[in-house]
């Protein structure tokens, strides 16, 4: 029976964490940077809804209102980045409707690497009274 040396292991654990450590911050930093961009989508649609239920209610609500009500409910956007709301109006079916559309421009950013900016873009269609 033959006793291997142990000093031809030594540092093995430094070595694996050295070449796992990369990984796992890569990993880490992204699944960072895509919850930032779910949080601003989720952000972008709360703001539009909020809007678009507004536009529902009775008085009708002029368009300063709306891009008001926008503003107030919109989280985890950078207003810069955000575009002026448009307001399409229309009929269908002998209903008014109002299209409230906004877009969003998100920005990843990867440690040392930036990526082209992302269009998030949100539409609903709000029948007026």
């Amino acid at each position: 029976m033959t006793i291997l040396p142990t000093f031809g292991r030594r540092g093995s654990t430094t070595a694996e964490f050295a070449f796992t450590i990369p990984v796992v911050l890569t990993a880490i930093f992204a699944m960072t940077q895509l919850g930032l961009l779910f949080f601003a989508n989720a952000g972008l649609q709360n703001a539009v809804g909020d809007a678009a239920r507004m536009a529902t209610i009775w008085p009708r609500r002029s368009e300063n209102q709306l891009r008001a009500e926008l503003a107030a409910s919109r989280f985890g956007l950078n207003p810069t980045y955000l575009t002026t709301p448009t307001f399409s109006y229309g009929s269908a079916n002998g209903s008014d409707y109002v299209e409230i559309s906004v877009s969003y421009r998100s920005q990843l950013s990867f440690i040392l690497f930036q990526f082209p900016l992302i269009t998030l873009t949100e539409t609903r269609r709000a029948y007026l009274p």
